[in-house]
């Protein structure tokens, strides 16, 4: 039996939860470090608060059963914009810890970073580089007003003089 092509996904990772031990400190720390304001609810024995997104890869943290904290494992890399540096800075403000600042992946990929969040999870914070712009091509001179497209003609016409 053939096996079916499989076609490459856009995403392949559609939604992340971060364990936590106390989820009023957990929910402050991401609170502070993106200056956002995390939506709660509690279903069952189950506590969560939810990353704001309005597209694209959604997560919450949670609190539960089986929800344990660690730092080891996969690794959560979150999306940084352009501030790494500044989200970098509120990991301590916070009360996480940075174990490796902000490091060059490559040129195509950005930086990244890690850091133990108050849970005692590691994640890491990415920046990708900055969309590069090709700068414009230099304008050629203008073609005279006789050449332009749409331009009317002023060319004389000769009268005939009768004799």
């Amino acid at each position: 039996m053939a096996m079916k092509k499989f076609t490459a996904l856009k995403d392949y990772v559609t939604w992340f939860e971060i364990p936590a031990y106390d989820m009023e400190r957990a929910k402050a720390f991401y609170d502070h470090i993106y200056g956002i304001r995390m939506e709660t609810s509690r279903t069952g024995e189950f506590a969560m608060a939810y990353f704001p997104a309005d597209q694209g890869i959604g997560g919450a943290v949670v609190q539960g059963p089986g929800c344990l904290p660690n730092d080891t494992g996969a690794l959560i890399y979150l999306n940084a914009g352009s501030n790494l540096e500044l989200l970098l800075g509120r990991v301590a403000e916070a009360g996480g810890r940075v174990v490796m600042g902000r490091t060059l992946i490559s040129e195509e990929s950005g930086w990244f970073a890690l850091f133990i969040d108050t849970e005692g999870n590691r994640l890491a914070l990415h920046e990708r580089p900055a969309v590069k712009v090709d700068a414009p091509k230099p304008r050629t001179a203008a073609r005279p007003a006789s050449k332009k497209a749409g331009a009317k003609k002023t060319a004389t016409k000769k009268v005939a003089k009768k004799k």
